[in-house]
C-alpha cells in the first residue's frame, strides 16, 4: 500500500512539474511580444499582433488578384476570359510558363521587400511567404520542386543570406514541397540590376545561371517553381528559367512577392 501511495505521489509531482514547464514555456514564448510590442510591418505603428499591417498601410497595398493574364499574372480591369493574354505575354513570350506575384512593388509591399533584402529583416520572410502561398496556390499545387533564384557566392558572402532562399524555404515548409537551393547556381557575378536599362539587364544576366551536373536529376522532367523577392523586368528569372529548362525541366513557373507592373498599368 505504501508503494502504491508513493507511486501516486510521484505521478502527481511529475504532473505538476510538467504543467509548470508548460506554463513556463508559454511565458517565455510570450516574453518577446511583451518586451517588443507588435508593430506594423509597413510603418512600425502599434498593431494587435506581429506580422500584420495597420489600416493605413493595408490600404496602400495593391494586391494582384483575378482577373489576371494567365501567363504574366498582370491584372485586368475586366474579366476577358480564362485564355485572354496581356499584350506583354503576346509581344514577348517568357521562357517560364506562368508568373504570379502578391502585390505591386510600391507602398508597404515595397517597404517589406526592401527591408528583407537589404536590412536583415529575416523575420519578415514567414509573413511574406504566407501571402505568396495564397497568391501562388495553383503554382504550388502543380510543382515538384521549389528552387530560389540564387545569388553569386561573392554577393552571398557580403549579404550573408539570400532573400529568395529565405522565402522559398518557408514556402516549401508551408506547402510540403521539396526545397532544393543547390539545384541552380549563379556562375556570373552580375552587376546590380536596379541601375541598368532593360537591354543592359538582359546582357547582364545572359549565361549567368546553370544547373550543376549533380543537380540535373532533381530538375529533369519535373515541374519547377522558381522563387524570387520581386519581378521587375523579368530578365533575371527568364535567364534562370532558360537554364533550368536547358537542364531538362518539364516546366518552370515563377512566384514572387513584389511585381513592378509594365508602364500604363501602374
Amino acid at each position: 500500500m505504501g508503494e502504491l501511495l508513493l507511486s501516486h505521489e510521484t505521478v502527481v509531482r511529475q504532473g505538476s512539474w510538467a504543467r509548470f514547464l508548460d506554463y513556463a514555456g508559454a511565458g517565455l514564448k510570450a516574453l518577446p511580444d511583451r518586451i517588443f510590442p507588435a508593430l506594423c510591418e509597413g510603418c512600425d505603428s502599434p498593431v494587435s499582433q506581429n506580422g500584420t499591417l495597420c489600416g493605413t498601410c493595408w490600404s496602400s497595398v495593391r494586391f494582384l488578384e483575378a482577373p489576371l493574364c494567365p501567363v504574366m499574372g498582370t491584372p485586368f480591369t475586366h474579366d476577358f476570359g480564362a485564355h485572354f493574354l496581356s499584350a506583354e505575354a503576346i509581344a514577348n513570350p517568357p521562357s517560364f510558363r506562368r508568373l504570379r506575384s502578391v502585390a505591386c512593388h510600391d507602398g508597404s509591399a515595397r517597404h517589406a521587400g526592401i527591408s528583407l533584402k537589404y536590412y536583415d529583416r529575416l523575420d519578415l520572410a514567414p509573413w511574406m511567404a504566407r501571402w505568396m502561398q495564397r497568391a501562388g496556390q495553383e503554382l504550388l499545387e502543380d510543382c515538384d520542386v521549389i528552387i530560389p533564384v540564387p545569388l553569386h557566392r561573392k554577393r552571398l558572402w557580403k549579404r550573408r543570406y539570400n532573400q529568395a532562399a529565405e522565402l522559398a524555404r518557408v514556402l516549401a515548409k508551408l506547402s510540403g514541397k521539396t526545397y532544393d537551393p543547390s539545384a541552380l547556381q549563379r556562375i556570373k557575378d552580375t552587376r546590380q540590376q536596379a541601375e541598368l536599362s532593360q537591354s543592359e539587364r538582359l546582357r547582364n544576366v545572359a549565361g549567368a545561371f546553370r544547373v550543376p551536373e549533380a543537380g540535373r536529376s532533381n530538375v529533369q522532367g519535373r515541374s519547377v517553381l522558381l522563387i524570387d523577392d520581386v519581378y521587375t523586368t523579368g530578365a533575371t528569372v527568364k535567364a534562370a528559367s532558360r537554364a533550368v529548362l536547358k537542364a531538362g525541366a518539364g516546366s518552370v513557373d515563377v512566384l514572387t512577392f513584389g511585381r513592378v507592373l509594365p508602364e500604363g498599368m501602374r
